[in-house]
């Protein structure tokens, strides 16, 4: 850390694994436009070379660290880092996964779009695959960003995706609720959040998880639960995460330790 500087943002980056993805994304963060910003990437007890890797990266640069979280959950991760950046003294903070490209504007557009209203806690950003700028695209933008604004009181993105003020994210519990083992932890924090805060969006703000990332049969919800989370009013929103969808994934066994199995390598 520079002496003296305190970052505005922070960057959290928890990996497992990810030897052959990480680089890009170390270069995107190191790479964005502001000079505000601090780098946390925490390891979650990887077995392969992406430990040693990330060190070499961001070796010798004072905005950048690496540590190791040995408790085996994406979450536990974001935890750490969280805690770490709430330490430095960062305002807000962004998500980041180990495989998914941000422009070199991420942080700028997000830190525009929380703006100067205290509500607004939370900025979500919408992931396409391919040319930003295709017809198809741009459909796909608005089309997300309407539907964002018509369905106001959910989730319409995963963490790596999702852009927090620090205060309020620690006053909603932060990332990790203990009380929640399963996957789908990303729509369980945006509830959580939207008891404190409202979120933004736009659609300009965007990210390119990698494709590998479309696999996931081990960690999808069914039509009926998806169906239900969108149609349910955000009053009842409790009764759907903790007494309805959360007793079925637990019976069907979809704990978030199940996003540590790489469906795309088998």
């Amino acid at each position: 850390m520079i002496s003296g500087w305190r970052p505005k943002w922070a960057i959290i980056i928890a990996f497992y694994n990810e030897e052959r993805f990480i680089a890009p994304t170390i270069a995107a963060a190191l790479a964005q436009d502001r000079d505000d910003i601090l780098l946390i990437c925490v390891d979650n007890a990887s077995t392969d070379g992406s430990h040693a890797l990330v060190a070499g990266l961001i070796a010798g640069n004072p905005r950048a660290m690496l540590v190791t979280e040995t408790a085996q959950g994406h979450t536990f991760a974001l935890r750490r880092g969280t805690a770490i950046a709430a330490e430095q003294g960062c305002a807000n903070i962004a998500y980041w996964d180990a495989d998914t490209h941000y422009p070199s504007h991420y942080i700028s557009r997000a830190d525009q779009l929380l703006g100067d209203d205290p509500k607004t806690i939370c900025v979500q950003a919408f992931d396409i695959y391919g040319p930003y700028d295709t017809t198809k695209n741009r459909i796909i933008r608005h089309r997300m960003a309407i539907t964002a604004s018509l369905l106001s009181g959910q989730g319409h993105t995963g963490t790596f995706g999702q852009c927090f003020r620090i205060a309020p994210l620690l006053a909603a519990g932060g990332p990790k609720n203990d009380d929640w083992p399963f996957v789908l932890y990303d729509h369980e924090l945006m509830h959580r959040i939207l008891k404190v805060g409202r979120s933004t969006h736009a659609a300009d703000h965007v990210c390119w998880p990698a494709p590998r990332r479309q696999v996931k049969g081990h960690v999808r919800w069914n039509l009926t639960e998806r169906l239900l989370y969108a149609l349910t009013p955000y009053a009842v929103k409790d009764w759907f995460f903790y007494r309805f969808l959360g007793p079925r994934l637990r019976a069907r066994g979809m704990f978030e330790a199940g996003l540590r199995i790489r469906d795309w390598e088998q």
